[in-house]
C-alpha cells in the first residue's frame, strides 16, 4: 500500500507495517499507527479491521521467540482500557523496538492532549484494596 492511500484512508500515518512470515512481509495482516489510533487490518477476501485509541493504552512489552530473533522481527503486546480489545498483539514486525518507541511517544502525546494519567486508567483504590480507601474517608 502506498503512503497516499494510507493517508487518505487513515489520516496522519506515523507508521505502517505488515506481519512478517520468515522475515518477509507477505501476510494479509497490516498494522497502522496514526497520531490518534492503532488500526489492525486482517484478511484478503473477508477483511476485519479493529481500532484502538492510543490514549487508552497503559502497558506495552516486546517479546522475541527464537524464530523471530533469527529473522529479526518481534512482537509488541499491548494492554489497554478498551472494552472490545483489552489486549492486542502486533505480531512479527520488523524493528519492534523502534515501533515501540514511536508508540510510546504517540501514547504520551495523546494522554497529554486528553489529560489522562495512569491513575485515571487503573482505578480509584490503592493497590486494589477498597478498605484503605474506606479508612481514609472515615477519618474526615
Amino acid at each position: 500500500m502506498n503512503m497516499e492511500k494510507l493517508k487518505k484512508d487513515y489520516g496522519n500515518v506515523l507508521w505502517s507495517g505488515k506481519k512478517c512470515i520468515l522475515g518477509l512481509p507477505i501476510s494479509f495482516t497490516r498494522y497502522v499507527i496514526t497520531d490518534t489510533t492503532l488500526y489492525t487490518k486482517i484478511g484478503f477476501l473477508n477483511i476485519r479491521e479493529d481500532e484502538m485509541e492510543l490514549y487508552r493504552i497503559f502497558d506495552k512489552k516486546i517479546s522475541f521467540t527464537l524464530g523471530q530473533r533469527i529473522f529479526r522481527v518481534g512482537t509488541i503486546s499491548i494492554a489497554a482500557k478498551d472494552i472490545d480489545t483489552p489486549e492486542k498483539k502486533i505480531i512479527s514486525i520488523k524493528k519492534p523496538r523502534d515501533v515501540k518507541k514511536l508508540l510510546d511517544a504517540a501514547v504520551k502525546e495523546q494522554r497529554d492532549r486528553y489529560y489522562v494519567r495512569g491513575r485515571d486508567m487503573i482505578g480509584g483504590s490503592i493497590d486494589g484494596d477498597p478498605e484503605i480507601m474506606q479508612e481514609d474517608f472515615t477519618e474526615i
